[in-house]
């Protein structure tokens, strides 16, 4: 197994371990206790109702006349983590746990501004960052916005970083 396979491996195991109660405690209160398979896919078309706006609009209201109309802020087609994890559900459960933890980290970045992920992505661009910048990094995802799994993958990046001698300064 290489080097990066043992990471993503790592990765993966910590993402499972860190993230399990709060993905079934999501769906649960979203969708009444039932567990989401491939036959629940997709979403949208099968259960309407679960699928929601950020701002608790049902996804019937979001049509072209009322977009028009301006009864749409553009805000409100914005996916939410609450679907994401069911997507993610459905997902793990159909054989595809790799599609559940890239969906778990979209849902904790819903709550990170768009202009600071793209920020973020940047530093974990090869000699773009320290060690210590991509832990800074991983302490605000964890404290300021509560992404655990993401905060988890950032460390994990400094780590793995710095044993290929990818941080800045090294080149």
């Amino acid at each position: 197994m290489s080097e990066v396979d043992d990471l993503v491996a790592k990765i993966m195991a910590q993402m499972g371990n860190s993230s399990s109660s709060d993905s079934s405690a999501s769906a649960t209160s979203t969708n009444n206790g039932k567990e989401m398979t491939a036959d629940d896919y997709p979403l949208y078309q099968k259960h309407r109702d679960l699928v929601k706006t950020p701002s608790g609009k049902k996804l019937d209201d979001i049509t072209l006349q009322n977009v028009v109309n301006d009864q749409v802020d553009p805000k409100e087609l914005r996916i939410t983590p609450e679907a994401l994890k069911l997507q993610g559900e459905i997902a793990a459960n159909a054989g595809r746990p790799a599609i559940q933890k890239n969906l778990q980290r979209a849902a904790e970045l819903t709550r990170v501004p768009d202009e600071r992920v793209l920020q973020m992505y940047d530093a974990l661009r090869p000699f773009r960052s320290t060690k210590q910048e991509l832990l800074d990094i991983a302490k605000e995802l964890r404290d300021k916005y509560h992404a655990e799994v993401c905060a988890a993958w950032f460390e994990e990046a400094a780590d793995y970083y710095e044993s290929r001698k990818k941080l800045k300064g090294d080149n």
